[in-house]
């Protein structure tokens, strides 16, 4: 009996992912996803209460008890409240770079040379990532962690460590559902989807008060869209970055950020890659599947 009973969970649970699946990614996504930009920027009392009230339904864990506000113009706006003053703690030891935002520990672990994984017998090259050569270079090697957000957390997200940005780099793509059952889908996933290169050249003073030794220090971070997610704000540019944007893809900028300053976020749920030089290693209990706050320690800069 107990064994049939496990059978009809697997059953039904493999019925699910396989639903899910066709319902995300079997439509026009990109159509979609610019129709849910729209509609999410409707500013109407009404239609904004129900669709938060679907969006909770179906997303389940949607919690609002830690946003500033509690009443919203539009879903757009739900979507990338702000915390109330206090709700995040951020750690402060200077050796810890920080996680960015609310999140979902996926694959992390050690870059092999080149190949990171993005989920179990799913591999892909920094190459088919990231666009240029120098940059990517760094993280050879190095340490990298996937924080997948869910429609339902905060959607903002914040800086590692101090450090300065001097350009974005924007890959126009495709809005794949990023969502588990996709990962284990569709190869080299992250690498087709619409996502930005942040890259955080760290202050030099070091965890002991030097530059580690000489060697390079920083934190890539690689925020992916997915569908119905397609736009990414960086406080840095003028602009939102989406599916209509026909810009230059290398954005100069200049913004020095503190750890645990907002940078920036994006318009619903997606999910950030997380890329460190060799020097970082993953901080205790940062595991697939464990859930992550914003200003938790992520990675440990050894001394």
């Amino acid at each position: 009996m107990p064994e049939l009973v496990a059978h009809k969970l697997i059953r039904s649970w493999t019925q699910q992912e396989r639903l899910n699946f066709l319902l995300t990614n079997r439509i026009p996504r990109r159509l979609v996803t610019r129709f849910m930009g729209w509609f999410s920027a409707i500013e109407n009392p009404t239609l904004t209460r129900f669709s938060i009230a679907v969006w909770r339904f179906f997303a389940g864990d949607l919690n609002l008890e830690e946003s500033r506000k509690r009443e919203f113009r539009s879903l757009r706006e739900c979507f990338i409240r702000e915390l109330k003053e206090g709700a995040r703690t951020i750690d402060a030891r200077r050796h810890v770079a920080v996680s960015p935002c609310d999140a979902i520990v996926g694959a992390c672990g050690r870059v092999e040379g080149t190949r990171v994984f993005q989920a179990k017998g799913f591999p892909y090259e920094l190459a088919d990532l990231i666009p240029d050569p120098a940059l990517r270079s760094r993280y050879r090697d190095g340490t990298y962690v996937t924080l997948r957000l869910k429609s339902s957390m905060y959607h903002r997200f914040h800086a590692p460590l101090d450090g300065r940005v001097e350009e974005i780099i924007y890959i126009s793509g495709d809005t794949w559902n990023v969502n588990p059952v996709a990962l284990q889908r569709i190869e080299k996933l992250f690498c087709k989807n619409e996502r930005a290169v942040v890259e955080l050249k760290l202050d030099q003073a070091g965890s002991a008060g030097g530059s580690a030794g000489g060697r390079d220090r920083s934190i890539a971070l690689v925020p992916v869209a997915a569908i119905l997610v397609a736009s990414m704000k960086f406080h840095c540019l003028p602009d939102p970055l989406d599916l209509r944007y026909r810009g230059p893809h290398r954005l100069p900028c200049s913004a020095n950020y503190r750890k645990g300053e907002e940078m920036g976020y994006f318009q619903n749920g997606s999910t950030i890659l997380v890329f460190a030089t060799a020097n970082f290693r993953l901080a205790d209990g940062v595991t697939p599947s464990t859930r992550v706050a914003m200003g938790q320690a992520l990675l440990v800069e050894e001394r």
